[in-house]
């Protein structure tokens, strides 16, 4: 590609009839509306195969972060004079640049990771080392997430939006509430004293969450299959269940069910 323009280049002034900047301009043009058909073919066919409004924005992103670099080598080549020199001039001090710009370079190096293995994508509830919240976006050096849980309780959105360097997922565990079930096991406690009927209030409790999660079993089952493909995921018993304990003051009845992240 970028011996194309060389050549166009040198077409262009055959016997440097046509001044430099000129034929440097219109490689110029070239190189740009190059960039950008090639750009619009790929999100073109990216549209055509996914409606996955997320999938279109990390390729949109990440399709323009792309552009952006190539547009730079291929200007470069155009407008700067013996530009491979200075290429690798600048490889042999790529190494002092590595180590004064590490973390930068990580955080490229997460923003990567992210777009290629897909850890987590937009929208996704996730706990990464002490911070939990959902993605509301992802750049090439940090990704945002709006916070959930910490002093509020029942996992409710706190209201701050907190900024994690990529670099930070190759160093702190990633938990993603919506991959592999999708659904997450979340357990109720109620606690009865001693000389009330417990067993009375079991059957109670226990249709209360028939009720109203037992509907999610078989899409959670659905899910198991589609998960297995990839991991290594078994569940034996997903309908939702009460069982009790001893507690201090009486006995604790809890009940375990299916539910949705949030």
């Amino acid at each position: 590609m970028f011996d194309f323009l060389n050549r166009l280049y040198h077409l262009l002034r055959p016997d440097d009839d046509i001044p430099v900047w000129v034929a440097r301009l219109v490689s110029t043009i070239l190189a740009i509306g190059m960039l950008l058909l090639i750009r619009a073919v790929v999100l073109s066919i990216v549209y055509q195969r996914t409606v996955d409004a997320r999938a279109r924005y990390n390729w949109k992103r990440f399709s323009a972060h792309i552009m952006a670099v190539l547009m730079l080598i291929w200007l470069g080549q155009i407008w700067i004079e013996h530009f491979n020199t200075l290429l690798t001039y600048l490889g042999l001090v790529s190494a002092g640049i590595a180590i004064a710009l590490s973390d930068l370079l990580k955080n490229l190096a997460g923003f990567l990771f992210i777009v290629t293995r897909r850890p987590f994508s937009m929208g996704d509830r996730i706990e990464i080392g002490k911070h939990a919240g959902d993605v509301i976006d992802i750049r090439l050096f940090q990704f945002t997430v709006l916070e959930v849980g910490n002093w509020v309780k029942a996992d409710q959105s706190t209201g701050r939006i907190i900024h994690i360097p990529n670099g930070q997922v190759f160093v702190e565990h990633i938990s993603n509430f919506y991959r592999g079930i999708v659904y997450i096991w979340s357990e109720l406690e109620v606690t009865i004293t001693f000389e009330s009927n417990w067993q009375k209030a079991k059957q109670l409790l226990q249709s209360v969450v028939d009720q109203n999660s037992e509907h999610l079993t078989e899409s959670a089952r659905e899910r198991i299959r589609d998960a297995s493909q990839k991991y290594m995921i078994y569940y034996s018993k997903l309908t939702p269940i009460v069982y009790t304990s001893p507690a201090p003051h009486g006995v604790c009845l809890t009940m375990r069910y299916l539910t949705e992240p949030r």
